[in-house]
Formats: C-alpha cells, structure tokens, sequence
C-alpha cells in the first residue's frame, strides 16, 4: 500500500512537470506598422505584429497586452496602451490594432507584448517617436501683429496669444504642449532659438513659434514677427481683432498694439480719455493713432480703420473741374457682396443711375453710396465735387466783400496755388488763431458768414507751393 502511494505521488509530479513545461511560450520582438506616430483627434490607429511559440502552449483565457515604455524608452513604469479580449488571439503570427495616449510627446518610445496565460514578455521593440497633436493649426503671436520694436540695448518680449477663440486655437489651451522659437535666416531658412512659451528678443530678425511634435510634420505654427532696434524703425503697427474694415453688425472689434511698458490712444488726431492700455476696443470708424512708451525709446502706430465690413475706392480726386461740355467718368472699385449704388447730385438721387460708374455732365455736389447686401449688412460713401475751372486772375487778392453780391465774395487766387497744385493755404486771425488749412483750396473762403465785431477785420495768409515758394500777405474784410 505504502508504495502504491508512492508511485502516485512520482506519477503526479511527472504530469505537473510536464503541464508546466507546457505552458511556456516565447514571445517574439514586435514588429511596428509605421516608423513614427503623429497621432491626433482625426488619426490614432496603429498595428503591431509578433510571433509566439507554441501555439498550444496558450491558454484558453490568454489576454495579450501593449505596453509603452516612458519618454526614454524605459520599462521601469510602462503604460498598458492596449489588452485583447480573453482567448481572442489564438494563432501566430498576430497583429494587434491599438491608438496613442494623448500626452505622448517623444522620438525614444518602445512597446513590448506581454501574454498572461502563460505569463511571458517580449523583448523590446525598436525605437519610434510618438507625438499626439491635440492642436495641429495655425496660431497667432504678438496679437496678430507683424511688428515689435525695443529700445538699443534692451528686449522685447514675444508671447503666444490665449485665450484661444473661433479665430484663434491657441496651443496655451493644451497644458501638454511645449514651444520650439525660431529666427528666419532667408525666406526658406530658418534657426532654433530657445524653448518655451514666451522668447525675449534682442537681436533684429524674424521670428516664429512652432508647437514641439518633433520630427511630426505638423501646421501647428505661428504668424512670423519682425522686431527691430529703435534706431532703424519708429514705427509698428494696429491690429483690429475683427479686421479692416471690419463688419459693425458684429459688435465692437479690439485694437492692439505691440508691447509696452505704457500707451495713450488717439483717434482723429484728439486723445481718447483714458484709453492707456495695449488695447482699446471701439466700434467707430477713423483714424486710430497710438503713442507706446518702451521704457528707454518710444514708437508709434496707427490705422485707418473702417467698419463697412468691405473695401471700395473711387478713380477720382475729390475736387474736379469740367468746362461746358465735357464729362466726368467716375467709377467705383468694391469687393463688397452683391453691391448696390446709388448716385447723387446736391443730395438729391440720381434715378435709373445703379451702376458702378456715372459720367457727370453737371457742375455740383456728388455722393455715391455703396452697400453690401450679403453677409455684413453695411455701407460706405464718397464725395466728390464739379466746379468749372477757377478763374486765373493775375495777382493774390488782398481784399474781399462777402456780401452775397457775386462779386469778389470769396478770396479768389490764382490757380497756381489752388486745387490740384498741391500748395499749403493757411488762413489765420489777426490773433494768429487758425481758421482754414488745406492743400486743396477751393476759392471758397469764406464759407461761412464773418462776425463783423470790428470793422473790416484784417486776416493774414502763408501759401507755400511744392517746390518750398512761400507767399504771405493779409486780407482785409468789408461788407
């Protein structure tokens, strides 16, 4: 009996040994589908194959396992990227069909296969770079703008604008991502700079940023930046956050300007009251004019903004002359949607007139308005005058009569100083205040009628022509 049970323990043994040898399998290096991953929302599906001996060897609740190593491509904490369903996979050569996490971001990944019935591991497979490209698009640096200027000897500061918005995927919004700047050396050339999310520039160049997805191709890159030294360039630019012109239906749009250390904001040559930061937002057209402190230097910028949402032009000067019977032909350029003009004289519409040219016959007072009709509902005008040629008197009249007799009403002067000479006609009181100044005088002073509290007010005149000639003289006032 005693070696009866003996026997079966030998017995037990032997088939233990011989399951155990069994259930060993040997798996091979993984074979990678791709040789770099540059995954994203649109794309992340990749395949691995390997190899396995025996195939009887596997257990029938087998689970097969993706492991990926860290940035360096070390096993120590792997992250299991894929696990088949229980006996699944059950021939060799297999492949499996996994995606990315999305913070991979590294050119030394491996995977390794692991089985758990048995339990077996791969060696390593080769080396890949892996990078998930939450934010493939372009984006804008320095508010859009294509300037900066610092004062010799000290920086300026490029930073990557957040928060992002519909015009702007701002790669700040991805805590993940990390920023390679780069400084053009031609138009197809460029260098590394410096790491991060900001760069601090003191050498004159383009730059650029581009989001870190390695050797990835990628269109996550920003506009380019050209920053210069005070002493080459006085001047930046005025970006407006919904374009120029932009639409007015949409709201108000935000200027910005380059950094500073301080800015005061002007519009139509008069200061805006309290407008003394890099921003202003506005929804009036204009002239926008901007002062900013550098610390050490200052610079300037301006924009002649316009909120029709197009853009028009118009081949004429303002002022015009015809003779009795002759034409003007005045046409209207636009890029506005599906447009619509309409032509007048003295205020008056123009019927039947709905093109974008008139050819004028009549001396007067012309308006043509222009309005788009699709998209941003919005509209924008010009003016334009006809008179008969001035007359060419001899001499520079200093005495006028304005006193509605047609004769020798408005100070009339000769044609080589009015419109279309280009010659500055300054107007000033005897006081030395200012009343009139242009380049395009019209022989119409005075306009309005003259307060006559002191009998034959005398008012003084400079003309100076464009090649630098000056002529200064009075003019008396009677009724």
């Amino acid at each position: 009996m005693r070696n009866f049970t003996i026997i079966k323990i030998i017995v037990f043994f032997i088939f233990s040994f011989s399951a155990k040898l069994c259930a060993q399998i040997v798996i091979s290096k993984p074979s990678l589908g791709f040789t770099q991953a540059c995954a994203s929302p649109s794309f992340n599906t990749y395949n691995v194959t390997f190899t396995f001996s025996p195939v009887s060897g596997l257990g029938s609740s087998n689970q097969f396992i993706i492991e990926l190593s860290d940035e360096t491509g070390v096993f120590t904490s792997p992250t299991v990227i894929y696990t088949s369903i229980q006996g699944q996979v059950s021939t060799s050569p297999a492949t499996l069909t996994f995606s990315f996490p999305t913070n991979v971001a590294s050119e030394f990944y491996k995977l390794r296969i692991k089985s758990t019935a048995p339990v077996a591991t791969s060696t390593s497979s080769n080396t890949f770079a892996a990078y998930y490209k939450i934010q493939d698009t372009p984006f804008s640096i320095n508010n859009l703008i294509s300037t900066g200027v610092y004062c010799s000897g000290g920086s300026y500061l490029l930073t990557i604008d957040n928060p992002g918005g519909p015009s702007n995927d701002s790669p700040l919004q991805y805590a993940s991502l990390t920023y390679n700047w780069y400084r053009e050396t031609s138009s197809t050339t460029s260098v590394f700079v410096a790491s991060g999310e900001t760069l601090s520039v003191n050498q004159s160049g383009t730059y650029f940023v581009e989001t870190n997805y390695g050797t990835c191709t990628s269109n996550s890159y920003s506009n380019r930046v050209t920053v210069s030294d005070s002493s080459s360039i006085s001047t930046s630019e005025i970006n407006s956050s919904l374009g120029n012109p932009y639409c007015s239906s949409d709201g108000n749009t935000i200027l910005s300007t380059i950094n500073g250390e301080s800015y005061q904001w002007f519009k139509d040559g008069n200061a805006i009251e309290g407008a003394t930061n890099q921003m202003y937002e506005t929804n009036e057209p204009g002239n926008y004019f901007v002062n900013i402190n550098l610390g050490n230097c200052s610079t300037n910028a301006s924009i002649n903004l316009e909120n029709s949402g197009f853009r028009s032009s118009i081949d004429i000067p303002q002022f015009n002359t015809i003779t009795e019977g002759e034409t003007l032909l005045a046409t209207i350029t636009t890029d506005a949607i599906n447009p619509i003009f309409e032509w007048y004289l003295n205020n008056s519409l123009l019927t039947g007139v709905t093109s974008n040219n008139y050819e004028a016959s009549e001396t007067g007072n012309y308006k043509v308005i222009i309005s788009q009709t699709t998209g941003c509902i919005a509209s924008t005008e010009f003016n334009f005058s006809i008179r008969e040629p001035f007359p060419d008197v001899p001499n520079i009249p200093n005495l006028i009569s304005p006193n509605g007799d047609g004769i020798n009403d408005t100070w009339v002067i000769p044609q080589e100083y009015v419109n279309g000479s280009d010659a500055e006609v300054t107007i000033f009181t005897s006081q030395g205040k200012i009343i009139l100044q242009t380049n395009n005088y019209q022989n119409n002073w005075p306009e309005n009628q003259i307060n006559f509290n002191q009998v034959n007010p005398v008012y003084y005149y400079i003309i100076k022509t464009s090649n630098s000639q000056t002529k200064k003289g009075s003019i008396t006032v009677v009724k």
